[in-house]
């Protein structure tokens, strides 16, 4: 039985500052709640919150693509400069640079199984798209859980499991990812839209509906 999928919490207070950031991934340094400092921008982790989490295959937005975009941006605001680098590693993710492993369905398979295993355990899982190259995910983090490690054990597990599909070894994930706090309801259903419209707006599908590996796509198959 499906329980607490999809049901936004329409007038529930989410507030907060929003927060764009990279972040690495070791799991010994994200045991603990609070603000963070790694890579590029610092970011907020804790229980209760509700995340954008966007994170992408390992060849699909290169370090020195996103260094040449810092080092053009220098003298930019930080917050300018944030913004404009999210907005460019959409964009440019949506492009579906690199050899875009998801495609595959036994592969995004396995990712999106990986994603509603811990549903409603861990974390409340809102809306979600497997891209050909990368993953968003909207989840409210369970309140003895922090994003952290929870994007930690997706990252992990699915690794491993498409390289033994693929039969070979070697990194599958960029070590960071973005996420962005959701701020307020207006800015949820916004999230949510993003999320399952993109692969429309990147022309793989005429209606949201009819992505297999997303939201949208499992409600049209088992709620709608």
């Amino acid at each position: 039985m499906e329980t607490g999928r999809f049901f936004l919490p329409v007038g529930c207070p989410i507030f907060g500052f929003e927060i764009d950031y990279y972040v690495g991934l070791n799991q010994n340094d994200y045991m603990k709640p609070g603000w963070h400092s790694r890579g590029y921008l610092p970011h907020f982790d804790g229980p209760n919150i509700v995340q954008s989490i966007t994170f992408r295959l390992a060849d699909s937005l290169p370090k020195r693509v996103v260094d040449a975009w810092h080092e053009e941006l220098a003298t930019e605001s930080d917050a300018d400069r944030r913004m404009e680098i999210l907005s460019r590693s959409h964009m440019y993710l949506d492009g579906s640079y690199g050899r875009c492993h998801l495609r595959q369905p036994e592969l995004a398979q396995i990712v999106e199984d990986s994603l509603l295993h811990f549903d409603s355990e861990r974390y409340l899982l809102l809306a979600w798209v497997i891209m050909p190259n990368h993953v968003h995910v909207l989840v409210e983090i369970s309140d003895d859980e922090l994003m952290s490690s929870v994007v930690w054990g997706w990252k992990a597990f699915t690794a491993r499991q498409i390289n033994q599909r693929v039969g070979r070894s070697g990194q599958i994930w960029q070590r960071e990812y973005f996420d962005r706090y959701i701020r307020n309801t207006e800015h949820l259903h916004n999230a949510v839209q993003y999320i399952e419209q993109n692969p429309v707006k990147s022309r793989l599908v005429r209606s949201a509906g009819e992505y297999r590996w997303s939201s949208a796509g499992y409600r049209t198959r088992f709620i709608d």
